[in-house]
């Protein structure tokens, strides 16, 4: 597993159509990998679509989102990097 840098600060995953099927591109496959063994998670947004990871080897905040919600399952994941404010404001942490 590829562990985060300290100059990462969005990961987006896709979705490719391959061989008749959609599957997760390896950016997703990272971030479901990530959020099992690297980060901690701390809270979730009130309607389930947001939640907040720390990792702990740098003290850095990670929000899990699915920004298609219009698509099945909310879309591929992506990973963001969000400040002290931000957490402050939405998880009141």
């Amino acid at each position: 597993m590829k562990l985060l840098e300290p100059k990462e600060v969005l990961l987006e995953g896709r979705w490719i159509k391959t061989g008749g099927q959609v599957v997760a591109d390896e950016t997703s496959r990272r971030i479901e990998e990530l959020i099992s063994f690297q980060l901690t998670k701390l809270a979730a947004s009130e309607d389930g679509w947001e939640v907040l990871y720390l990792d702990q080897r740098d003290g850095r905040y990670w929000e899990l989102s699915y920004p298609h919600k219009e698509w099945h399952g909310g879309g591929p994941p992506s990973l963001a990097n969000v400040n002290h404010d931000h957490v402050r404001r939405k998880y009141s942490l």
